[in-house]
């Protein structure tokens, strides 16, 4: 569904302009312009919360085909700022569709632009970086929509974490589905009858909803807590922990400084496991510290090696910044996963304690299962560190 005017305007802070086909909601919204290069996916992509502040622009050719369902989305409604594609599809044809994704974007206020260049956007994001851009499907001059994308303060020391956690604790209630899956030829179980179950505490930096599903299939009970949760908080909960996982999230995960200080707090005592802004939050627990890609790593279809396994996996990744590999390495961390394409680090462990991380999500959705198997791994890191039998 278009808004009144037909037309939309994406204008960049350095002055570039796109005109295109508008769709979604009557409005204006300023934020960082980024690429994501997945082929499918586009309703988890736009309802993940790390895309909060930025304006995605997809690289697949059309986008919208089989519409939006209720069951797929990754949190409770869409978090990315604006969504740009080169061809909205004309129909839904899914027989689970409930809306099209221009009624989608249209009820939660988020506005669309098609047909324009997304490669050519794509290209110039590549050459010039992550820009601040202005998505208008309002009647407002070019002029005036460059001026907005110079204004925006941008996402560099910004903590938009807390803008996307959640407010209050609680304990996840996994689905009642009985059907086992298996892993690396273990059976997993998602009800608590099959397997010991063990209780973590899950820092929510903005988590995606199959993060939650994935650690209680693998095994645990999960307890989230909001971002700024003291490690007091942690420590005094019933049942008590016996490991901590952080998620993913948006904005600069240094300025995120209050988990940092939590975590630093509890690895020493607790098994550890962080993807994503998770993975950064650890990287500053540690004493290192992460820095702005030049336009970041986005899409279900990243290389990233393990070069204490050898393993190439396909992943899905979705982040910015990146940690520091030689600052890491004298905090007492092991490199152990680089990005194949610009060879940024992308895993770590600890050298003497049993916490790992990786810079990517290993719950994909969507995306590869390459990775599934690291949610095995922090079980069994967790029933060994706890002495129970896995």
């Amino acid at each position: 569904m278009a808004p009144k005017s037909n037309t939309a305007i994406l204008a960049f802070e350095d002055g570039r302009v796109f005109k295109g086909r508008a769709f979604g909601a009557t409005t204006t919204v300023v934020g960082e312009a980024v690429f994501n290069t997945s082929m499918t996916g586009y309703q988890e992509i736009l309802t993940d919360p790390s895309y909060f502040g930025q304006i995605i622009t997809m690289t697949a050719p059309q986008i919208g085909n089989y519409g939006i369902n209720e069951e797929d989305i990754e949190s409770d409604g869409p978090k990315a700022f604006g969504f740009v594609v080169r061809e909205l599809s004309p129909i839904v044809s899914n027989w689970r569709a409930t809306h099209s994704l221009g009624e989608y974007l249209e009820k939660h206020g988020i506005p669309g632009i098609s047909n324009v260049d997304t490669r050519a956007i794509t290209k110039m994001i590549r050459v010039h970086g992550a820009l601040k851009v202005c998505l208008t499907t309002e009647d407002i001059s070019e002029e005036e929509a460059i001026k907005r994308a110079q204004e925006w303060t941008g996402l560099d020391g910004v903590d938009y974490v807390k803008e996307v956690t959640t407010r209050k604790i609680y304990q996840y209630q996994p689905p009642a589905d009985t059907s086992p899956f298996t892993v690396d030829g273990t059976k997993l179980y998602p009800t608590s009858t099959h397997r010991t179950r063990l209780p973590i505490v899950a820092f929510d930096m903005g988590m995606k909803s199959n993060i939650l599903r994935q650690l209680s299939y693998h095994g645990f009970d999960v307890t989230v807590v909001p971002a700024d949760t003291s490690a007091e908080t942690v420590r005094a909960l019933d049942p008590a922990p016996l490991g901590i996982f952080i998620s993913n999230g948006p904005g600069d995960p240094s300025a995120v400084t209050y988990t940092h200080k939590t975590i630093a707090e509890l690895i020493p005592d607790y098994p550890t496991f962080g993807i994503c802004m998770g993975h950064q939050i650890i990287t500053h627990a540690l004493g290192a510290h992460t820095v702005k890609l030049k336009f970041g790593h986005r899409g279900a279809n990243q290389p990233v090696k393990n070069f204490e396994t050898n393993k190439v996996s396909i992943t899905a990744q979705n982040h910015g910044f990146a940690a520091t590999k030689e600052v890491l390495e004298s905090c007492g961390a092991v490199v152990t996963e680089y990005n194949l394409n610009d060879h940024t680090v992308a895993g770590i462990r600890h050298k003497t304690l049993p916490v790992f991380s990786v810079q990517y999500h290993p719950e994909a959705s969507p995306g590869p299962h390459d990775s599934d198997s690291l949610f095995e791994d922090f079980y069994r890191m967790v029933a060994k560190h706890a002495g129970i039998e896995s």
